[in-house]
């Protein structure tokens, strides 16, 4: 693969663009925060599961989607000093909420990854918008053991949105739940409308 060489002032606008869309998604999570009442983000409980102290669980290194055709890294990222979920930094990585279950654990494991980019170079979750039900979304830990999910069913929430439900479930399993930004994007507030989550089951 060529590497591109950007200008001055195409570096200067791929970097003006990625901080544009940190902070769009960003606003995402400082909006879950303030629905709790200025309480931090929800952690489920099997975030100190037996399973992650005997090491059953590993920390998650690799994901991919065959169908929208990703294979990236992932990083984990804990929370703001305003309490609120942290995001990754640039387009190819996925960012795991460390504080939550590992994914394979009980509850509701969270990923965020970013839409959109700049100079044609697509983001890790430009296609998210394409995942259908049944569609497989495949964990890779550090330990080379492989998890897999299968998507239920997608949903948008405005960005001003109640979304808790995004980190917190019921019923015992494992889910896995994937969040980018989409919608129409507001130049004045620098954030797109909304946000898409994708949610899965454990296979």
């Amino acid at each position: 693969m060529k590497r591109t060489i950007l200008s001055k002032r195409a570096l200067l606008l791929s970097l003006v663009s990625g901080f544009v869309l940190f902070v769009a998604l960003s606003l995402f999570f400082t909006q879950i925060n303030s629905i709790q009442d200025g309480s931090e983000l929800p952690v489920e409980p099997a975030a100190a599961s037996s399973d992650r102290e005997q090491g059953v669980v590993g920390l998650p290194v690799r994901i991919t989607i065959p169908a929208i055709n990703v294979d990236a890294d992932i990083i984990s990222v804990g929370k703001t000093s305003n309490g609120e979920m942290d995001v990754p930094e640039g387009p190819a990585e996925v960012a795991w909420y460390s504080p939550g279950p590992l994914p394979g654990e009980q509850g509701s494991a969270v990923m965020t990854g970013h839409y959109d980019w700049y100079n044609n170079v697509p983001a890790v979750f430009d296609d998210l918008n394409k995942v259908k039900k049944g569609d497989k979304i495949v964990i890779e830990d550090e330990n080379e053991i492989t998890s897999t999910f299968v998507v239920r069913t997608t949903r948008i929430y405005g960005k001003d949105d109640n979304a808790t439900d995004v980190f917190i479930s019921s019923g015992g399993t494992a889910h896995l739940n994937l969040i980018t930004c989409t919608g129409t994007w507001n130049s004045a507030e620098k954030t797109f409308s909304d946000r898409l989550v994708v949610f899965a089951d454990k296979e």
